[in-house]
């Protein structure tokens, strides 16, 4: 097959994904099912610059096949891969998360999303309830919010002394460094967005029924202390940004180009290549003629209302 096939293959072979996962990505980019037209509109006007649909899913798409070449490398290699997702609440961590693992193997790629630590939990050493999450050989694992809660929510709502975080500060260094040194590719995201778009997307979650559950007591609180979250991030930077594991922040303000610009990064601090892979070829089917299939009542079946 000359170069001209593979790039028109590779390109029929776009399309084609393109019209069939169409459906089903509208879906899930259908973010403001409930939104009257009001808010629809001021939200359109504040984003006069938004990426092009067509744009946007050709290259989502493309990405999320080299995220299947990632997790074949990481499987074949047995690869150990730890991404934490941080930043501002409705800052776009969970579309990026949501995106990155839309066609991977869950068995491979899992998202940790830890709940508030238990009374035990709080007794424990602090980076002790994260270490059983760590990836194994051949494994990706996606964090959704990590121990850097401690240095962001913990902190500013007063959930940890100051003597806790000041000891928190001390330590993650040298923990970030052991991970490294045993062989996990750590990879840190701070999401940022713009006050002015935080306070859309709150006012977006209020008035969309679909989407309230995800405006908690914390995410109002976080609006009050604006300014007490921007200190903490900015000492985080400065105390936690170090060369074996640094910080990298993907500006947020517009959803699409932010999950794109992400996924595009993560994948050059991968050294993952195309690995090899023996054809797969469909067995025949084997037919027994003294098979006779079973008759199974009515009732078992889902109604067929569509």
């Amino acid at each position: 097959m000359s170069d001209s096939d593979i790039e028109n293959y590779s390109f029929d072979w776009l399309e084609a994904e393109l019209q069939d996962t169409l459906d089903e990505d509208f879906e899930i980019e259908f973010a403001e099912p409930m939104l009257s037209m009001e808010l629809r509109k001021i939200y359109r006007a504040q984003h006069p610059e938004m990426l092009d649909r067509k744009v946007y899913f050709q290259n989502l798409l493309r990405l999320q096949a080299e995220l299947i070449k990632v997790q074949d490398w990481v499987q074949h290699t047995g690869a150990k891969v730890c991404i934490l997702f941080e930043g501002r609440d409705s800052a776009g961590k969970g579309g990026v998360i949501k995106r990155i693992t839309q066609r991977l193997n869950p068995r491979v790629a899992r998202v940790v999303a830890l709940p508030a630590p238990s009374r035990r939990e709080q007794s424990q050493w602090y980076f002790q309830r994260y270490v059983p999450h760590l990836p194994a050989a051949g494994e990706i694992v996606l964090f959704d919010r990590s121990w850097y809660n401690r240095a962001g929510v913990e902190r500013v709502m007063d959930f940890a002394t100051p003597d806790q975080v000041e000891q928190f500060f001390k330590d993650v260094p040298e923990f970030e460094r052991m991970l490294v040194r045993s062989g996990i590719i750590l990879l840190k995201y701070w999401f940022s967005i713009t006050d002015e778009e935080q306070q859309l997307r709150f006012m977006m979650r209020i008035h969309d029924p679909m989407k309230q559950w995800k405006l908690s007591p914390m995410d109002l609180e976080s609006r009050i202390r604006w300014e007490q979250y921007t200190k903490a991030k900015e000492e985080m930077f400065e105390r936690t940004n170090i060369p074996e594991a640094p910080w990298f922040i993907v500006e947020g303000n517009d959803k699409k180009r932010e999950r794109l610009n992400c996924i595009e990064h993560l994948l050059t601090k991968i050294p993952y290549e195309d690995v090899p892979s023996e054809k797969v070829s469909l067995p025949d089917r084997e037919y027994n003629p003294d098979y006779e299939r079973r008759y199974l009542p009515d009732e078992l079946y889902v109604p067929k209302i569509y």
